[in-house]
């Protein structure tokens, strides 16, 4: 070979050797920025996870509260919200039978 040849070979050789360093050291650099990233995406759900945990709590919390304060016997049985219940129940009662007769007297009409 000819000292041109050689030299060109070795030129070759260091400059995939650095790309190769450079390949590298980028891939790591992706990595650990992924891993951070991961990491934080990992923290953000715990946080997401506690803060929905506590928020339930204090509703039950509160629930149990209410609840404990309705079964007071200086109050009255039903609720304000149980006597609406009831409320609207008795009037899809009246709706369904006005539908039910409104139903017959079509049948009965049909020849």
């Amino acid at each position: 070979m000819t000292p041109s040849w050689n030299k060109t070979l070795i030129f070759g050789r260091v400059a995939a050797e650095i790309l190769t360093e450079k390949a590298n050291q980028a891939a790591t650099e992706l990595l650990s920025e992924l891993g951070k990233l991961d990491a934080e995406r990992r923290e953000a759900m715990r946080e997401f996870i506690n803060e929905v945990n506590t928020r339930a709590n204090t509703v039950q919390s509160n629930m149990a509260h209410s609840n404990s304060n309705s079964s007071n016997p200086a109050q009255s049985s039903n609720s304000p919200s149980e006597s609406d219940l009831q409320a609207t129940i008795d009037d899809l009662r009246a709706e369904i039978a006005a539908t039910r007769n409104e139903l017959q007297r079509y049948r009965n009409a049909q020849p």
